[in-house]
């Protein structure tokens, strides 16, 4: 969904000079119950983190799993970071491309 792609990562040093990470995603939509969460895969996946249905109180597996989500989205913009620090960004997509250069 475009309407759920919203995401704003911001970077900062600390006070103390380590890496503050921020990620947020203000429209992201998830849901834990209902729809495909009752397909087999989907199903095991809410399982296997913990969320699968409602929650103790309604919500609550849903906002665990928008953590989760934005928990993976920050790994992933602190792995291109450090790609993109480091230089290796194009090196690593010509390596792991899967299909040949043209020639």
């Amino acid at each position: 969904n475009v309407e759920s792609s919203n995401c704003i990562t911001l970077m900062e040093v600390s006070p103390e000079g380590d890496l503050w990470i921020s990620c947020t995603m203000p429209s992201i939509e998830v849901g834990t119950v209902g729809g495909g969460t009752g397909l087999s895969a989907q199903s095991a996946c809410l399982r296997a983190i913990g969320v699968k249905g409602g929650g103790e109180n309604p919500g609550d597996n849903a906002r665990q799993l928008a953590h989760v989500v934005a928990c993976a989205t920050m790994a992933g913009e602190l792995s291109l970071m450090a790609a993109l620090a480091s230089n290796s960004l194009v090196a690593a997509h010509m390596q792991h491309n899967r299909k040949p250069a043209s020639k």
